[in-house]
């Protein structure tokens, strides 16, 4: 019987595809900041002024006026809208409340956590752009302000349809230092950098984001020669080789270039304030602002604490939070995190499932009921991605019959054993193995292509399990990539056991 092919979840491999998908997404609003905005739009005693100060509360809003308004600038208004303010006289009240009533207002905590999390490093970034230049470059402050806010908007519909690839893509690319060009095409198909911008683009942002992008995509040698002119620590050196270097004087002194460095700073700080790439941004800005490292670092965390009393919200991380703690401690990626123990109420189930699968005479009128209450006794102790397989008599092949937290058409799944030595293993008597990071290189090669798809994790459990002296079903689970907890680990043991009394009641009662 030939293998069935596993359709994965649908996500666009293509550039002009991801643009299509993240351009029809319409983001969250959160409900009190819709209905403040929407009282003031109906007061006729509220300035624009007023109402883009109070649509400042939500990202989200800030984006979707300024790309209507952008979309449906003429050629006789010139260059799109670079302030929000701009972009309400652009629209006009009529249509800006139209555009109001077509957005998804939320309860804060109904809105996905990535996408919340993720605009909270964009107004972080805002806020050092604003601390740090705006004051500075007075005359600019709007195009400062704004674009630094929107620089990473392209990624907040990302956010919230794809939140794991966005997880999966921080925790290998920052957290593990996969390099990040594989890792983004296997996962996204094409390179972050520029789906970014081919949407600040599409949605005719301010330019100095697009901007921010093209010096990442396409100007990285003049970024390295300034980063190293901003290592050197004497002043008066910086300067010489500025002078020495022209062309990268008059390129690094843009205005448009404080947008990606405060964005630069704010991406930085979220990983952890001793992270390499915070000092290598803090030099860059010191070098900019023609002050010491020392002045910047400062300045920097100023401003973490002042976004943070604007931006902090209850289950959400602000750099500042960091400033508290052990210098070198770096804030560990969710995927690092075990899960907490499953709850009493868990456990309680867990233990009434047990029971009834320790019942004898087999009370299973079949192999799915049975499967089915394993299924519920592995998901009750904590597992929360899982897949119960069953062998043919001639012990060739391998098929579904349950699965837990998985895509559905994982269900249809069938892999020979003997095109699998780590299958032929686990099958020739009854074993278990624990992926973990110290032995995932070596054991993951060995999964076949399928499951290594389905179980992208370093922390891994499977246990194939026999009756009457001959194995007949393989369990692979793990809590949804994190590190197992101990608890979990163990009632997944003591489950295994119970399934395997359950499977020879079952098979004897048969017989």
């Amino acid at each position: 019987m030939p293998i069935e092919t596993i359709v994965p979840e649908p996500t666009p491999k293509t550039l002009d595809a991801w643009v299509k998908l993240l351009d029809s997404v319409r983001l969250p609003v959160p409900l009190a900041s819709y209905e403040q905005v929407k009282a003031a739009i109906a007061d006729s005693r509220r300035s624009l002024r007023d109402i883009a100060e109070l649509m400042q509360d939500s990202p989200a809003l800030v984006l979707s006026v300024m790309r209507e308004a952008n979309h449906h600038t003429s050629s006789s208004l010139g260059e799109p809208a670079e302030s929000l303010e701009t972009a309400l006289n652009r629209l006009g009240l009529a249509r800006t409340t139209k555009l109001l009533e077509r957005l998804p207002a939320l309860a804060e905590d109904e809105i996905a956590p990535t996408l919340r999390q993720l605009q909270l490093v964009s107004q972080h970034a805002s806020q050092q752009a604003n601390g740090l230049f705006a004051s500075r470059l007075a005359r600019l402050w709007q195009e400062i302000h704004w674009g630094s806010l929107l620089f990473l908007s392209p990624l907040w519909p990302l956010a919230l349809t794809f939140p794991k690839l966005l997880e999966d893509w921080e925790l290998r690319v920052v957290h593990k230092g996969e390099a990040a060009a594989r890792v983004e095409v296997e996962l996204f198909g094409v390179r972050i950098l520029s789906l970014c911008k081919a949407l600040a683009e599409h949605w005719r942002l301010p330019a100095w984001v697009s901007h921010g992008y093209q010096l990442l995509q396409d100007e990285r040698r003049l970024l390295a020669k300034a980063l190293l002119i901003a290592r050197d620590p004497n002043s008066l050196h910086q300067q010489q080789r500025l002078d020495e270097q022209p062309n990268v004087r008059r390129w690094f002194n843009q205005p448009a270039n404080t947008v990606l460095l405060a964005n630069g700073l704010a991406l930085a700080a979220h990983v952890g304030w001793t992270n390499p790439h915070v000092r290598r941004w803090q030099l860059l800005t010191s070098l900019y602002l023609q002050t010491s490292l020392d002045d910047v670092q400062q300045l920097t965390h100023q401003q973490a604490v002042s976004s943070a009393r604007q931006h902090a919200n209850p289950g959400l991380f602000h750099p500042a939070e960091a400033l508290l703690w052990p210098w070198h401690q770096r804030r560990p990626h969710k995927g690092q995190i075990a899960p907490p123990p499953p709850s009493a109420q868990a456990l309680g189930a867990w233990r009434k499932l047990c029971a009834e699968l320790l019942v004898e005479p087999s009370p299973f009128s079949n192999a799915i009921h049975l499967t089915t209450l394993a299924r519920d006794a592995l998901v009750a102790c904590g597992m929360q991605r899982l897949m119960l397989l069953m062998s043919d008599k001639t012990l060739t092949q391998l098929r579904v019959h349950q699965i837990a937290g998985l895509p559905t058409e994982a269900a249809t799944l069938v892999l020979p054993i003997e095109q699998s030595k780590l299958l032929q293993r686990l099958m020739s008597s009854a074993a278990q193995l624990r992926l973990t990071p110290d032995n995932h290189k070596q054991f993951a090669a060995l999964l076949p292509a399928h499951l290594h798809a389905l179980f992208r994790s370093e922390h891994l459990l499977l246990r194939s399990l026999s009756s009457n002296g001959r194995v007949v079903m393989l369990l692979i689970a793990d809590q949804g990539g994190k590190p197992l907890a101990d608890i979990s680990v163990q009632a997944f043991g003591k489950t295994a056991q119970c399934i395997e009394r359950a499977l020879t009641a079952f098979s004897n009662r048969s017989a």
